[in-house]
């Protein structure tokens, strides 16, 4: 069973907007931290976002005043708006959670990002 579900990828051209989602499993126990990243061909994974539990959010210069990222603790879900994007956005999008309770790193298995120029 999958722990984090990513969704919401796609191909859109620049200029565009995605929303991405990551469903967390009821499983994995207090969750204080969870992120995007985002991994683009031959190149590292990239944070992009991160979000406490309690609400507090970070995002990359690179991606600021474009995405804004946002959680719904009763939904278990978090989100990734992405507006205004372009083509250097182009990526697998990974969903990252952190547990407090088990001191866990959980990752989901990503999706695809494309922006047409």
């Amino acid at each position: 069973q999958e722990q984090l579900v990513e969704s919401g990828g796609g191909l859109v051209q620049a200029g565009g907007s995605l929303r991405l989602s990551c469903a967390t499993s009821r499983s994995i126990a207090r969750i204080t931290l969870m992120a995007w990243y985002r991994q683009a061909p031959g190149k590292q994974r990239d944070l992009v976002a991160t979000i406490t539990s309690g609400g507090s959010a970070h995002v990359a210069d690179s991606v600021k005043g474009r995405f804004t990222i946002s959680r719904d603790n009763v939904a278990s879900t978090m989100y990734l708006q992405m507006n205004s994007l372009k083509p250097e956005d182009t990526a697998v999008y990974y969903c990252y959670a952190y547990s407090e309770y088990d001191r866990r790193r959980y990752w989901g298995q990503g999706t695809q990002v494309t922006v047409s120029s």
